[in-house]
């Protein structure tokens, strides 16, 4: 496993383990229990998820059974929208995530999307960072004149900002942007989520039979590659050892400019610019 190191000096996974949309709780605690006795040291969960508590309990039973300590693993969680009104609610939802998750602190927590009063409730993760209920803060889903202005603004620059990246939306400019403000790239959905046929693309598959790789570790190795901490996601054991094992090969320049030549240059995920979908967000309350 691989290592990056945050604005405040801290090291993260370049790899970790996503829990998006696993809410059957014995599922989730089994899926973070399995994903740490395979290896994974960085789990990521949301307020959003409604899975903390299915986390904790998983992240329990691996340190109980001697597979990790809380110091060898980095667990991120997210506050949604409906907090982000003021600092008073963004900081009681780090609590209410903490309670849940069963931890006296979290390593990273991040500000969900770039909705509500995103200035407001990320004072309320400073004050959380400065009382040592979490190690760093950040954001999520906040695109590059988004990001540039809010780094101006806050007293604790983001330390992570994670958004979709794969072959199909690569954000190479996004890139950039974060890392000239010193903010770590993260990919949400780095599989795009399995669409545009990306476990069969016939290229993907090519460069993966030199090194005997699939598509997929294909797909993961070039994120990290570029310094994008990445979060796959699977409930099926085999597919979380295949996802983990992809730091004994190299892509070269050129399989890394082919697989980027993918690129469509927009998301078919999400929309952030759509009224609906934004509408849909906001009306969410936890």
């Amino acid at each position: 496993m691989e290592y990056i190191t945050l604005n405040t000096g801290a090291k993260m996974p370049l790899e970790g383990f996503g829990v998006f949309q696993i809410q059957d709780a014995a599922e989730c605690e089994q899926v973070v229990y399995d994903a740490i006795k395979t290896g994974y040291r960085l789990i990521d969960t949301a307020a959003a998820y409604f899975n903390e508590e299915a986390v904790g309990k998983g992240i329990a039973r691996a340190i109980e059974d001697g597979l990790a300590t809380r110091e060898e693993l980095f667990i991120t969680t997210k506050v949604w929208v409906s907090d982000m009104k003021t600092e008073k609610t963004a900081y009681e939802a780090v609590k209410t995530s903490l309670t849940k998750l069963g931890m006296p602190y979290v390593d990273l927590v991040l500000l969900h999307q770039p909705m509500g009063d995103y200035f407001a409730a990320y004072r309320g993760l400073e004050k959380a960072y400065k009382e040592g209920l979490t190690k760093a803060i950040g954001v999520s889903n906040f695109y590059p004149a988004v990001l540039t202005n809010f780094c101006k603004f806050v007293e604790v620059t983001p330390a992570v900002n994670q958004v979709e990246l794969h072959p199909f939306f690569a954000q190479e400019g996004a890139i950039e942007n974060m890392k000239a403000l010193g903010v770590v790239p993260q990919a949400w959905g780095p599989l795009a989520e399995g669409k545009h046929g990306i476990f069969t693309d016939p290229k993907l598959v090519a460069i993966g039979e030199k090194y005997g790789k699939s598509a997929a570790q294909v797909v993961l190795r070039w994120n990290t590659q570029r310094g994008v901490s990445i979060l796959p996601k699977s409930v099926h054991l085999n597919r979380m050892e295949q996802n983990i094992d992809i730091w004994d090969f190299t892509l070269t320049d050129e399989e890394m400019a082919a697989i980027a030549a993918k690129d469509l240059g927009h998301s078919e995920i999400v929309d952030h610019d759509d009224v609906g979908f934004v509408n849909y967000i906001t009306s969410l309350d936890l």
